[in-house]
């Protein structure tokens, strides 16, 4: 198992500690630092600040909004991002949710699974350097009956094959992953309520004659160490109770219904409901603390070792540790990780 470093949004006052974290987890060694986009910084401007201020460390996007772009695009964009980081790129995609895809980029949030199969296989055809042409239902290329040519990508990217992930959360989606894409970006994972996530993702590779060992499971896990484990848990609750409880609607939040499939039914109705009353501190305490622990690394580094162990038991073959520590503490915290790994034995 490997250890990332995920960044998460930039742009809130945290920019100059991030930048020296991601410089922090490149001189420790660590595989991979990725950075998230919503509706505020974009993840590549950020990928190539950082990839121009590092050396060996990947950039990858966890996520790139497919709303956001074109397949095109998102071609044009890792071709560029894969050459200017020497061949560091991995690229993370996902479909967003349906307030942002229709509220900020204005596209509708339907057939998620068909526009993201074709998505990705035409962004890999652009980054093969084909003439793209495409029939899909969702997607095609050229259009029809207009003055439209199938083009090819003009730059060389470092590498033939750029990485694909895909964040996934419900049982098709996994599927997919399973079935098209190089990694899975997990939330709020658990190795102890992993099981039926990971057969629906073994499920999808078996359809394209693989195995979950051709997978990368990439889990972004919050990283809280301290001498009291359920002190350090009080720096996720926020955290949580915003995914559990305002990431969507009532009817439609999928971090709330995967905490729903792992048996946390009844806390996630009370977090969802005292979150959408705006009672946020009542949120925050109705986050079950068996729940944070679950999803974290909370305590001493003999505990956060222990742990680590369970991830790598439960699959997990990069685990992205994402640091809810005061800014000055960050680079401490890395490296805290990296002696737990050690203890772990499963580096």
């Amino acid at each position: 198992m490997r250890l990332g470093l995920n960044l998460g949004y930039w742009g809130a006052g945290n920019d100059a500690s991030n930048l020296a974290l991601a410089k922090e987890a490149d001189a420790l060694g660590y595989s991979v630092v990725w950075v998230a986009e919503a509706y505020g910084s974009d993840a590549p401007t950020v990928l190539s600040w950082i990839a121009a201020q590092t050396s060996s460390i990947d950039v990858g996007s966890a996520v790139l909004q497919i709303p956001a772009r074109t397949p095109a695009t998102t071609a044009m964009t890792a071709a560029t991002l894969d050459t200017l980081s020497g061949g560091r790129f991995r690229l993370g995609l996902g479909v967003s949710g349906p307030q942002v895809s229709e509220g900020w980029h204005g596209v509708r949030f339907t057939a998620p699974l068909g526009r993201t199969r074709e998505y990705v296989d035409i962004v890999r055809a652009a980054l093969r350097r084909e003439k793209v042409r495409y029939d899909g239902k969702h997607f095609r290329l050229p259009l029809p009956d207009g003055p439209g040519k199938a083009l090819a990508l003009t730059v060389h990217p470092v590498r033939d094959y750029i990485p694909t992930y895909l964040a996934a959360i419900g049982p098709k989606n996994l599927e997919l992953t399973g079935e098209i894409a190089d990694g899975w970006l997990p939330v709020f994972f658990s190795p102890e309520h992993a099981a039926t996530q990971l057969d629906h993702l073994t499920a999808g590779a078996q359809k394209a004659g693989r195995t979950l060992a051709d997978l990368d499971i990439a889990p972004t896990v919050p990283l809280v160490p301290g001498e009291d484990w359920r002190v350090c848990a009080d720096s996720v609750r926020a955290y949580a109770a915003l995914y559990l409880g305002g990431m969507g609607s009532r009817e439609k939040n999928f971090y709330n219904q995967l905490a729903v499939r792992m048996g946390y039914a009844d806390a996630a109705a009370e977090v969802q409901d005292r979150y959408l009353a705006k009672d946020y501190a009542g949120a925050m305490a109705a986050v079950p603390l068996e729940f944070l622990d679950a999803t974290s690394l909370l305590g001493p580094v003999e505990r956060i070792a222990d742990r680590m162990s369970a991830f790598a038991e439960a699959g997990v073959t990069t685990l992205s540790v994402s640091p809810f520590v005061a800014p000055e503490q960050g680079a401490a915290a890395l490296r805290t990780a990296l002696e737990a790994l050690d203890r772990a034995g499963v580096a």
